[in-house]
């Protein structure tokens, strides 16, 4: 039993200290957190409703460094025998952005979920956690995936925290190099198709059938279970749903997810609406725009070159039930879209992760979001994971200089 006057003590101070705009927890209130058994004791209330308590379940459990299956339990398919493979995932910021919406004359209040500060750096981690702690669960020795390289960059880690193997399939010379490191850092066996990422996905699909591997893709339904709980995070930073969801849409998983969570929170009360869901997809890679598959997408968007996404019917049943919409955006609009980002609010993200930001942009200039609305951008990945493309895009140099006062003071031309 823990002492009643202990914890108001304690979570009055960490309420009262904690002014991040995404966390509000200077709403808190104990009686709301705990119930009463007598003067003197009280204990934790855990119906799912209370996960709209802002910041119980997010800066209270991460003080003890969980990750998003303790902190979303009772919404995953997770039991008593399922063991918990977690890097401390989730949690990630949700961004007040002001001067891309000033920049742009925008009506409306902005919010960036920052997922590249996740462990390995992308959104991917929230569906590994999940997938690979059920495989472990399942007895499965390893795991094997395709990628464009965030998936085999998370499932390496993954399965480098749960001692079991990691193969994984990605095109041949069209994988990010920061991605590539990651996975062989990790361990994970390695292999370049002559080919491209759907190809991939068919040889896995067929890897998947022996007993001996546990597929980790987004056609593993867990993958999704875990990646919905960025739709918690985010209505519980805001304590109610956008009314507007931009993001990247590449093998279409995450907009499925987001959408899925978005419906559970809403079916508990917890939220009274939900979002338009608005994907973006790069326009020499997509397929669900026009409608068909490709057989040779090209974008510099590497993590969402995929021709064939896996979760395309899901997608667009996200996006017919929330009267959103799915288009596309060029490589250099999207590329405008990760130099404005990073010089402009300072998130610095990899090519594909600044799609939903272009996406938002074109909807600006088209007049399609309604004034006083509150939008959300997710960015799924750091820049860090494609260094080489983001000194490309800077569009300015180093220079070189002699090691004395006057060098630096004639190229920063100050007299």
């Amino acid at each position: 039993m823990l002492n009643a006057s202990f914890y108001h003590h304690i979570i009055g101070n960490f309420c009262c200290k904690q002014n991040y705009h995404y966390v509000n927890t200077h709403t808190c209130s104990i009686e709301n957190l705990f119930v009463h058994d007598s003067p003197n004791t009280i204990t934790r209330k855990t119906t799912p409703v209370n996960r709209q308590i802002i910041g119980l379940n997010h800066s209270a459990t991460t003080m003890m460094g969980q990750g998003i299956i303790e902190r979303y339990k009772e919404f995953l398919p997770i039991n008593e025998n399922t063991p918990i493979i977690s890097l401390n995932e989730g949690n990630t910021p949700l961004i007040f952005s002001k001067n891309i919406t000033n920049h742009i004359s925008g009506d409306f209040n902005l919010y960036i979920k920052f997922e590249g500060l996740n462990p390995t750096a992308s959104f991917k981690d929230r569906g590994m956690t999940l997938a690979v702690s059920k495989a472990l669960e399942n007895g499965a020795k390893a795991i094997v995936c395709a990628s464009t390289g965030n998936t085999s960059a998370s499932a390496a880690a993954y399965a480098a925290r749960a001692g079991i193997k990691c193969v994984v399939l990605i095109p041949e010379g069209k994988i990010a190099y920061g991605k590539m490191a990651q996975a062989l850092i990790h361990g994970a066996i390695t292999l370049e198709i002559r080919g491209n990422f759907d190809d991939a996905l068919l040889l896995v699909r067929e890897l998947g059938k022996r007993e001996d591997f546990e597929i980790v893709n987004s056609i593993n339904p867990f993958r999704i279970q875990g990646q919905k709980t960025g739709a918690f995070e985010i209505c519980d930073s805001l304590e109610t749903a956008p009314d507007m969801h931009f993001l990247p849409v590449g093998n279409a998983g995450n907009i499925t997810s987001y959408w899925m969570g978005y419906n559970e929170y809403r079916k508990l009360g917890i939220i009274k609406s939900l979002p338009q869901m608005m994907g973006w997809q790069a326009q020499g890679a997509a397929p669900i725009v026009r409608g068909h598959a490709i057989k040779k997408p090209e974008t510099i968007a590497s993590a969402i070159r995929i021709g064939n996404p896996a979760s395309w019917q899901l997608a667009n049943d996200a996006i017919k039930e929330s009267e959103g919409l799915i288009d596309s955006v060029t490589d250099e609009e999207l590329l405008d879209a990760q130099r404005m980002l990073a010089r402009m609010e300072g998130i610095f993200v990899e090519p594909a992760s600044a799609t939903g930001i272009a996406g938002l942009l074109k909807s600006n200039n088209n007049g399609q979001i309604p004034s006083g609305a509150t939008v959300v951008v997710t960015v799924t990945g750091h820049g860090l994971k494609d260094p080489e493309i983001a000194v490309e895009n800077s569009k300015v140099r180093s220079v070189v200089i002699n090691p004395d006062i006057s060098s630096v003071l004639n190229t920063l031309e100050i007299t």
